[in-house]
């Protein structure tokens, strides 16, 4: 993992496409802009979490979903 110091309105480059700007500081809190390709999934971390554990356990589940219902959990993971 690559750690970095910056501050408000410094930005932080991936690759050629991925800009990552540091918009605000306050509080304890970072807030974060991020210019990237559409192509390019981001999520939060506790949402990626969250829909994964619901793909996972409807996969797993003895009352099984029915295959659209899991094609449904598994697009909305994918967005």
């Amino acid at each position: 993992m690559l750690v970095l110091s910056r501050k408000q309105n410094q930005k932080i480059r991936i690759g050629n496409d991925i800009v990552i700007t540091i918009v605000n500081i306050s509080d304890g809190s970072v807030k974060i802009g991020i210019d990237a390709p559409t192509s390019v999934k981001i999520l939060r971390d506790e949402l990626y979490e969250s829909v994964k554990k619901q793909v996972s356990e409807a996969q797993q589940s003895s009352t099984s979903l029915d295959p659209e219902t899991i094609k449904k959990l598994k697009e909305k993971f994918n967005k």
